[in-house]
């Protein structure tokens, strides 16, 4: 009985101490203030002049870009280019994320699994834009469609 108690205890502890795999964690750490941030209103224009339900995730899209440290504009245009925004996504992935067979619990979560993945994952960290585009989307004209898209919420000099 003891030797299968200790067992037991020594087989409980293994499986508590299991690593955690690397994701992006949403903490409960308060976020930042994006409402003075001039590309807030930018993004929000954008997915308004559009009719996009991206919309409510502005602050969230600039929050994980500067988490990630991604160039603001490219997750909301991934996601306009994807899902027109949110309009045609499903299970909350706005990005097409594993040819759109991902799920995820909210948009939120998308938007932040996604910067984390284009930032840390080794198919995309240290690579030039055009390169992560590659990687994204192997399509020829995908890379241009996406940078059109980033030319249209913000022209290149105004990036943060």
């Amino acid at each position: 009985m003891r030797k299968l108690l200790t067992s037991g205890i020594v087989a409980f502890a293994g499986i508590v101490s299991l690593p955690v795999a690397m994701s992006p964690q949403l903490s409960n750490a308060p976020s930042a203030d994006y409402r003075k941030d001039p590309r807030l209103q930018t993004l929000r224009d954008f997915f308004a002049k559009l009719d996009c339900p991206a919309w409510d995730c502005a602050s969230t899209f600039l929050e994980a870009a500067d988490a990630y440290a991604l160039d603001w504009r490219l997750l909301p245009s991934l996601s306009w280019v994807e899902s027109s925004g949110g309009k045609a996504a499903r299970n909350n992935n706005l990005f097409g994320w594993n040819s759109g067979h991902a799920q995820f619990a909210s948009p939120t979560v998308a938007i932040h699994y996604i910067g984390y993945q284009l930032s840390h994952s080794r198919l995309y960290r240290n690579k030039s834009l055009d390169a992560l585009l590659r990687t994204y989307n192997p399509n020829g004209a995908y890379g241009a469609k996406v940078k059109a898209i980033m030319e249209q919420i913000a022209p290149s000099q105004a990036t943060h």
